[in-house]
């Protein structure tokens, strides 16, 4: 794989950490915004944006910039993630979502139903992310799943 530089890496990070997930990570923005944020002038980001482009690590369009599987695999992000499952114990929820928040996962939601929160996980990092959470007081049970392809 083509060495990226620097200022490559932190835009796509930038893409990557203001987009939303898909199959890709999509942002929608002006690239007069993403320069002024990089403090870099509009040429200049065009370069970085067509090298990136080129290399397959972004497609763009007007209005929006995807980062590809490919720009995820280059900052280590995985396009499929592992889900854990936990069901906290009632009196605890505040303290363990606290404790979640400081953990390393990619996203964290509480929600509605026979559990309590979702984590998305790097799979690489579910180990780590589990003898973490093992070792927090209030959670009664994690279930996890690791995905095997994205199908859309």
């Amino acid at each position: 794989m083509e060495a990226l530089t620097r200022r490559s890496i932190q835009l796509l990070k930038m893409l990557y950490e203001k987009g939303k997930s898909a199959s890709t990570y999509t942002l929608h923005t002006r690239q007069s915004d993403l320069a002024r944020e990089l403090g870099i002038s509009r040429q200049a980001l065009n370069l970085h944006l067509k090298r990136l482009r080129d290399l397959s690590f972004i497609r763009t369009g007007r209005g929006f910039i995807d980062v590809t599987e490919k720009g995820l695999n280059a900052l280590g992000v995985s396009s499929t993630p592992a889900f854990i499952f936990i069901k906290v114990y009632p009196p605890k929820r505040s303290e363990v979502y606290e404790k979640i928040r400081e953990t390393i996962v990619q996203k964290a939601f509480r929600v509605a139903g026979d559990v309590d929160a979702v984590l998305i996980v790097e799979r690489d990092k579910l180990n780590e992310v589990l003898r973490r959470l093992s070792a927090i007081e209030g959670i009664k049970d994690t279930k996890s799943y690791v995905t095997i392809e994205s199908i859309k």
